[in-house]
């Protein structure tokens, strides 16, 4: 027996025959929905249970392999966060694009401007740096000296001669390399901001969206504050450190003072590392300059933290002198640099989400 229809000739009795017929016969399109399956079967259970491993384990195996890229994202997001306040403003009076490309134009070219300005004195002043070096690495092995011993303790000139001129060329190539990318990844950044700021916002249900708008502005806006404070405080570090130098006729007070600007971006370590640096070379003319710099820098560590900070990045951006360390050591062993550089925002952000989220729902209980 066989039964017709406009999708042809089924037959009766048969499972695919009486399933296709049944489809057939549907006034929806599509069928009616059929009850959902019993979670609860061991079956179902134990293949959710491994589709789940397999998933996280694929998931954690690509994040692995993309880690430098999503780490340039993540660079160029937080540059983008940093720079919204200031494009915000300008949107105001011209269309998103235009002040997006004033911004970045902008930053590029204070950025060129001061390298070039900076290029002639820093060339020479390395050719110095070269030509002095058989005179450091004499007083490095002279165990008289305060270098000679410090170089006991250390191993300085085995960490000199184990730099090599390639390895320091290709270290350089990479990091144009990635600097152009975050540069771009950040200029598209800054251009789409409030489209992805609303789609962040969008993942939060819609009955806390506004309170997830509200902390989530929040969040940005200590981002920012941190970023632009940090580098002009790192900016007066280095004009004070290169003022200083050049008082006492330090060598190479251009180059240190520009070493000291960049380190000074890293919290804590980064003055700190800087400060010694500067101390060794300041050593090379006489104990007394070296000791008197060494007492600069810790002075200076003193007014950039109780004076400089709270007055440039304010109360934005406040998070206790433990949390500060910590962060730091857990960025700087998680991502090095860079982890360093965003651990006090990402702390402020963090101690923020506590208090109003965890801290409000613990009060509650």
């Amino acid at each position: 027996m066989h039964a017709t229809s406009g999708r042809g000739a089924y037959r009766a009795g048969h499972p695919v025959g009486e399933a296709e017929g049944t489809a057939a016969r549907q006034e929806k399109p599509l069928g009616v929905p059929g009850k959902p399956l019993d979670r609860r079967t061991p079956f179902l259970t134990g293949l959710l249970a491994a589709a789940g491993v397999l998933v996280t384990i694929a998931v954690a195996e690509l994040l692995l392999a993309a880690s430098d890229v999503l780490l340039l994202i993540g660079i160029a997001f937080f540059l983008a966060v940093g720079l919204e306040p200031v494009t915000a403003r300008l949107t105001r009076r011209v269309p998103r694009v235009l002040a997006t490309a004033v911004v970045v134009v902008t930053g590029l070219g204070v950025l060129g401007g001061a390298i070039a300005a900076a290029a002639v004195p820093l060339a020479d002043q390395a050719a110095q740096l070269q030509d002095g070096a058989p005179r450091y690495l004499t007083l490095l092995r002279d165990h008289s000296t305060l270098l000679g011993r410090a170089n006991e303790v250390f191993g300085l000139e085995a960490a000199i001669r184990s730099v090599e001129v390639s390895d320091v060329a290709r270290s350089l190539a990479a990091v144009l390399g990635d600097a152009v990318i975050v540069v771009v990844l950040a200029t598209y950044f800054v251009a789409d901001f409030p489209r992805i700021r609303s789609a962040l916002y969008r993942l939060a249900p819609r009955s806390r969206r506004p309170r997830v708008i509200l902390i989530g502005d929040a969040v940005f806006r200590k981002v920012g504050a941190y970023l632009v404070g940090n580098v002009v405080v790192s900016l007066v570090a280095g004009t004070a450190a290169f003022a200083w130098l050049w008082a006492f006729d330090v060598p190479y007070p251009l180059v240190l003072a520009v070493l000291v600007a960049v380190l000074d971006l890293v919290p804590v370590a980064g003055s700190v590392a800087a400060g010694a640096a500067t101390t060794l070379v300041a050593l090379t003319v006489s104990v007394p300059v070296g000791l008197a710099t060494l007492g600069f820098f810790a002075a200076y560590r003193l007014v950039e933290d109780y004076v400089l900070l709270p007055k440039i990045v304010g109360r934005a951006v406040r998070v206790p002198a433990l949390v500060t360390v910590v962060a730091v050591l857990l960025g700087f062993a998680l991502l090095g640099v860079v982890g360093a550089f965003v651990a006090v925002p990402v702390a402020a952000a963090v101690l923020l989400v506590v208090r109003e989220v965890t801290l409000h729902r613990l009060d509650r209980a």
